[in-house]
């Protein structure tokens, strides 16, 4: 699949256009026409991108963005009503939910990378972030060869887990890797001392640390185990008819400015169940990607 800038000019022609109505539905979105449903993969620990409120409701930039997408396949599609059914994923269930048609779009805080896009597809990045590591400031840490002989956990099926395991191979650290089932999960290790340190995307783990009992007692690390990594809403691969409708849906949510306005409810602004702020303003890379909207998995299309 070849990566691109989307240009105005193409994106005004694929929502004009209608193809997917101008010859004979297949793949995701004949079966959304012929069922009159989409299923969206929601994560319920991945603040402030998809979790779940305090009436268990999937909420998040990421869900947001996914109805977005919804609202734009009904359209398409022309229908008057197009239900939308929710489906729990986590790291390790998400791409096997999306090859084998449980879900339809993964609304989350996924990497678009290389090695997955051999398995799935994503559309425009809607997030920027990198791999570090959260500790205990009585820990001691100032860097990742400071993890040499510890315990260190990170969540089984995510690119996180894989680079620290790279990380301690090359730089011969000795480090006891421990695979956690998700996000929750591995912060509470490192909150009861199970483990010294978790290696995440550094705006996830921001999120856990500010919704911790002990906010101050955390320090994010300044050592990062990867360039800047593209997030994407995930879609079914080789389904060319459905990423064109929702890569048009994302290029014009975020080229209309509406896109920084949804980012700014859930980054700078309080958010429920808790009322956390991460207060995590938008980012100049995120700016440009939004002004110019692009599907790449190479971190170094992203300056």
């Amino acid at each position: 699949m070849k990566y691109r800038r989307i240009s105005f000019c193409l994106l005004a022609g694929a929502l004009s256009a209608g193809p997917a109505l101008a010859q004979e539905l297949t793949g995701t979105l004949k079966n959304i026409k012929d069922t009159g449903a989409i299923t969206l993969g929601f994560r319920d620990s991945s603040i402030p991108f998809s979790y779940l409120d305090d009436n268990q409701k999937p909420v998040g930039f990421a869900m947001d963005i996914c109805y977005k997408i919804v609202d734009a396949v009904k359209k398409e599609l022309k229908l008057d009503k197009l239900e939308v059914k929710l489906n729990p994923v986590v790291s390790a269930t998400r791409i096997p939910l999306m090859a084998n048609g449980t879900i339809d779009l993964e609304c989350g805080s996924t990497t678009n990378n290389a090695e997955r896009q051999k398995q799935v597809w994503f559309t425009n990045t809607h997030f920027l972030t990198a791999s570090r590591y959260v500790f205990k400031k009585s820990s001691g840490l100032k860097s990742i060869d400071d993890l040499k002989g510890k315990t260190v956990v990170s969540t089984a099926g995510t690119t996180n887990i894989k680079q620290l395991t790279e990380a301690n191979v090359a730089k011969g650290l000795g480090a006891n890797i421990i695979p956690a089932k998700d996000h929750a999960e591995a912060f509470l290790m490192v909150e009861t001392d199970r483990a010294v340190a978790f290696v995440m995307d550094d705006i996830l783990l921001a999120s856990l640390v500010a919704g911790s009992k002990n906010p101050d007692d955390y320090a994010i690390s300044k050592d990062a185990f990867s360039k800047p990594e593209p997030y994407g809403i995930m879609l079914r691969k080789d389904d060319v008819a459905f990423k064109k409708v929702v890569d048009a849906a994302t290029a014009a949510l975020y080229t209309s400015g509406e896109a920084e306005k949804i980012y700014n409810k859930w980054f700078t602004q309080k958010v429920p169940p808790k009322g956390l702020n991460l207060n995590t303003p938008i980012s100049a890379e995120l700016k440009n990607e939004f002004a110019k909207p692009l599907d790449s998995p190479n971190p170094d299309d992203y300056k």
